[in-house]
């Protein structure tokens, strides 16, 4: 099974002037961490969650955000 038709989650944190995103398909717990450093540096990372990924990214500051600044970031477009 792809991933077509599933509507991926979003999460951001800020952190020492680093940003934290989350991409997360919320239907096979597999997802993308991207953290845009400082000096505008991207580092991504697949990443495979469990189902208590949410109270996790709560416990750890996350905010569910749009989809737009991930992929501003991802693609390049942003710094």
């Amino acid at each position: 099974m792809g991933n077509s038709g599933i509507v991926h989650q979003y999460f951001k944190k800020e952190t020492g002037g680093a940003k934290l995103f989350v991409k997360l398909n919320p239907v096979q717990f597999q997802g993308v961490e991207l953290i845009v450093h400082p000096n505008g540096e991207l580092e991504t990372t697949e990443r495979e969650f469990d189902e208590g990924i949410y109270e996790d990214l709560e416990a750890d500051g996350f905010r569910e955000v749009s989809g737009m600044e991930f992929h501003l970031y991802f693609s390049g477009l942003a710094k």
